[in-house]
């Protein structure tokens, strides 16, 4: 029984691994031990749109002399990771066309714990530009265990900015391959900030389809709430996103048809289109 459920937990470990690096995500850039270099320059149109391409950048280097252990980020606006919403927007006064210029650019050194019995451990400590500099640390752990012919995976992310001060963020994720090219994933997630004492709360049911080995598509539904004035839902979102590996092994295109029910307008559907050209470089590419 213990081989049929190491067999298991390592084929769909393996597969989700795969997903999660085709389609550039946080989770890859996150716990991958390689080098991760991710450019991204992406435009939503409708719902939250704040007419201007936005620029991201993360580049996350390992140093091999350390066996791993230590890595150098570059990132730009940190912080933009640690929200719900699927898009965000920075108001209507952008011009339109324009490359939207990130806020802040963050250097940070991570030490990350071996992975020993399905614990991963990593923190880091960073500052942020602009002069004057501003310090800011974060510290994240996850766990991974089968659960018959599921997974669970749990993190645990507690951190200190100096533009949103002392939060954290729990994240749950429950997986399963349906079939080989379908892999399905619900995740939820709360965020707790000290500074306004509210959870910002998320429930995404997540298909990803892999069709071949330069095209995937994601299926997602996802409930946005908050806990506070009163506990809430603030926005309903489905979404198709179309994922093709445009050149070599790191050349990327997204296309997102997205529609929002939000509370502000009485949860009448609202369409968005998000495009996003990206550039994905790890060692295995």
């Amino acid at each position: 029984m213990e081989g049929s459920r190491d067999y298991l937990s390592g084929k769909i470990t393996n597969f989700a691994s795969y997903v999660d690096r085709f389609f550039g995500g946080d989770r890859h850039y996150q716990e991958s031990n390689q080098t991760v270099v991710q450019l991204d320059l992406s435009k939503l149109n409708g719902h939250g749109s704040d007419h201007q391409f936005d620029f991201a950048a993360r580049v996350n280097l390992r140093l091999p002399v350390t066996e791993g252990r230590l890595h150098l980020l570059l990132e730009t606006d940190p912080e933009r990771n640690i929200i719900t919403e699927p898009t965000s927007a920075t108001g209507n006064s952008a011009v339109p066309g324009q490359v939207a210029v990130p806020k802040s650019v963050a250097l940070a050194a991570r030490y990350a714990t071996p992975e020993e019995n399905a614990w991963h451990l990593n923190t880091d400590f960073g500052i942020k530009f602009p002069i004057p500099p501003k310090p800011f640390v974060r510290s994240r752990g996850n766990y991974s265990t089968p659960l018959g012919d599921w997974r669970l995976k749990a993190e645990e992310s507690v951190y200190w900015f100096n533009t949103l001060g002392a939060g954290e963020t729990t994240q749950l994720d429950f997986e399963r391959i349906i079939s080989p090219p379908l892999l399905f994933r619900a995740t939820s997630i709360a965020i707790w900030l000290n500074d306004t004492q509210n959870f910002d709360m998320r429930q995404d049911l997540s298909v990803f389809h892999t069709l071949n080995d330069r095209t995937a598509l994601l299926y997602q539904a996802s409930a946005i709430g908050v806990s506070t004035p009163q506990h809430q839902m603030t926005d309903f979102v489905v979404q198709a996103l179309y994922r093709y590996r445009m050149h070599q092994e790191w050349l990327f295109f997204e296309v997102s048809p997205q529609l929002h029910f939000p509370r502000d307008r009485q949860y009448h559907y609202s369409p968005a289109l998000n495009l996003r050209l990206e550039i994905l470089f790890d060692d295995s590419r």
